[in-house]
C-alpha cells in the first residue's frame, strides 16, 4: 500500500497552524496515484473540513490528533440530508460524496470541538447560516470503513452515513457531552448492509438512530439490513432508537448483546402521521439496562419537529390509512434485563387506524426502582409524567407476553387501551406496593374476554 504522510505535505503538528490544505493535498495525492493510505503521525492538527476520495483510508496513528476549526468558513456549503431532509449545509469535519472504497481508521482522535457550535445552536442571535457540521458523514458512498477511533465534541450529529452502502463501523469511542444539543452517535440513514460492533458511546441525544428520511424527503430510501452488537451506550436521550425519520422504511434489524446505562429511554421507535413508511423485521436480544426512563417505547403519535403540533398528529380520532400512515410490525424482544426503572416498564401506543401489531416479549425481567423520579415515558400529548408503572399499551393488536417479570410496579402489570389478541402467558408480578390484577384493559369490544387474572397466569385480551 502506498503511504502518504501529511507533514510532507506541509501539515504542522502544533495544534493551531491551519493544515488543511496540507491534509488535503496529501488525499489527493493518494487519490492521483490511484488510492493508499493517508498517514497522521503523533501530534495535534488544526483543520477545517476534510474532503474524502474514492480508495483513500485516513489513518490516525497512536497519538495523533485531528482538532477541527470552529471557523464556520472552514466549511465549504454543501447539498446532503440534515434531520431528513435535503438541503445546503456545512460540510462535515469529514465528509464524501459518491466515493466508493473509503476509510477512516487508527487509534487517534478527531476532536470537533463543538462548544462554539452548541453555544450558536442555543442562541437565537447568532444562528448559523447553514446547519452545523456532522463530524464524520458520507453521501452516497459504497464500502465504508470507520474503525478504532476516538470521537469527541462533534459539533451536531457525529457520525452519518446517507444512502451508503456496505458500511463497518467498528471498535469506535465517543463522547459528547451529556447535555450537548443535537449530538447523537451513530445515525445510519437510508443505508444498506450496516455492521455495528464493539463501540461505546456516551452523548447528548440519541447514541444509535436508524432513521430513512421524513415525509419532505423526495427520495425514499430505506435504511435494511443492520446489525448491532456488542455495543455499551450512556446518557442520551436513547440507546438505540428507530425513527421518527422513518419514511422511506426500516426493515431487518438485529439488535444484540449490548449494555445500556443512564439512557433516557432504552429500545424507542417513534414516528407519526404524515411521515408514511414502514418498520418491520426488528429482533433486540441480550440487552442489559440501568437506570432509564422507560426500557421499551414503539409509538406513533410523537410531535417533536415540523408540523408536529398539528391536529392531524395528535388527535387520537382514526383517519384513513393512505401511503402517509406509518407501520410498525413484526417487532420482537427477547432476554433482556432492565433495573431501576423510573416511568414504566414498557409503552406501546399504536395510531386509532393503524395499531401496532406482532410484538412479543419473551423472557424480560424488569425492576422499577426503589425511589424513581417521576417522568414521561414518551412524548405525545395527553401524557404525563408517571413512575412504577407496567406496560402502558394503546391500539395494539397481536401482542404476546411471554415469561415477563414486572418487580415493584404500581397498578396492573400490563395496562390496554384498545387491544385485540393481547396474551399474557407465565408473567409474574413480584413486590407489588398492593395487591394488583395482573392485567387491565379499557375499551375492549364486550366479545373479548380477559383471563389473565393474578400473578403468574395465562391469558389473552
Amino acid at each position: 500500500m502506498s503511504v502518504f504522510t501529511i507533514t510532507d505535505y506541509g501539515a504542522i503538528a502544533d495544534g493551531a497552524t491551519l493544515s488543511t490544505r496540507a491534509i488535503q493535498a496529501a488525499i489527493d495525492a493518494a487519490s492521483d496515484a490511484g488510492g493508499g493510505r493517508v498517514y497522521v503521525p503523533a501530534g495535534t492538527y488544526l483543520t477545517g473540513a476534510i474532503l474524502m476520495r474514492s480508495h483513500i483510508e485516513l489513518h490516525l496513528s497512536p497519538g495523533a490528533i485531528l482538532t477541527f476549526s470552529t471557523n464556520p468558513e472552514h466549511y465549504p456549503v454543501v447539498s446532503s440530508r440534515w434531520e431528513g431532509v435535503l438541503r445546503q449545509v456545512h460540510a462535515s469535519c469529514i465528509f464524501g460524496l459518491n466515493l466508493e472504497n473509503i476509510a477512516v481508521t487508527g487509534r487517534g482522535i478527531l476532536n470537533g470541538n463543538g462548544q462554539p457550535w452548541w453555544d450558536k445552536h442555543r442562541d437565537p442571535s447568532s444562528e448559523l447560516e447553514y446547519p452545523r457540521p456532522k463530524l464524520i458523514s458520507f453521501d452516497g458512498c459504497k464500502r465504508v470503513a470507520l474503525r478504532d477511533l476516538k470521537l469527541v465534541d462533534s459539533p451536531s450529529w457525529t457520525v452519518n452515513p446517507i444512502r451508503c452502502s456496505d458500511v463497518t463501523i467498528d471498535h469506535l469511542t465517543i463522547h459528547n457531552p451529556a447535555d450537548s444539543p443535537n449530538t447523537d452517535g451513530i445515525n445510519p440513514e437510508s443505508c444498506r448492509e450496516v455492521r455495528i460492533s464493539n463501540c461505546h458511546i456516551d452523548v447528548g441525544d440519541d447514541c444509535i438512530a436508524i432513521k430513512a428520511g421524513t415525509e419532505d424527503t423526495e427520495e425514499r430510501v430505506p435504511c435494511e439490513n443492520i446489525t448491532i452488537t456488542n455495543c455499551t451506550m450512556v446518557h442520551g436521550h436513547g440507546g438505540i432508537v428507530l425513527g421518527s425519520e422513518m419514511s422511506g422504511s426500516i426493515r431487518n434489524v438485529t439488535i444484540s448483546n449490548c449494555v445500556f446505562q443512564h439512557t433516557d429511554r432504552g429500545i424507542r421507535l417513534k414516528s407519526r402521521r404524515g411521515r408514511g413508511g414502514i418498520v418491520e423485521d426488528i429482533r433486540i436480544s441480550n440487552i442489559v439496562m440501568e437506570d432509564v426512563i422507560c426500557p421499551f417505547i414503539l409509538k406513533l403519535y410523537y410531535f417533536c419537529g415540523p408540523r408536529g403540533k398539528d391536529k392531524y398528529v395528535w388527535d387520537k380520532n382514526p383517519y384513513p390509512v393512505t401511503e402517509e400512515t406509518p407501520c410498525f410490525r413484526r417487532i420482537h424482544f427477547s432476554n433482556i434485563t432492565a433495573r431501576n426503572v423510573h416511568a414504566a416498564a414498557g409503552f406501546l401506543y399504536g395510531l386509532a387506524e393503524q395499531y401496532i401489531s406482532e410484538i412479543t416479549f419473551d423472557h424480560i425481567d424488569i425492576s422499577m426502582a426503589e425511589h424513581a423520579v417521576p417522568g414521561i415515558p414518551a412524548m405525545m400529548a395527553g401524557i404525563g409524567e408517571m413512575n412504577n408503572r407496567g406496560f402502558y399499551l394503546g391500539n395494539v393488536r397481536h401482542i404476546r407476553f411471554h415469561h415477563v417479570t414486572i418487580e415493584n410496579h404500581e397498578g396492573p402489570a400490563f395496562y390496554v387501551e384498545n387491544g385485540e389478541q393481547v396474551v399474557v402467558e407465565h408473567c409474574e408480578s413480584r413486590n407489588t406496593k398492593q395487591a394488583e390484577r395482573l392485567l387491565e384493559q379499557v375499551d375492549i369490544p364486550p366479545s373479548v374476554q380477559n383471563s389473565a387474572g393474578t400473578a403468574g397466569g395465562e391469558g389473552k385480551v
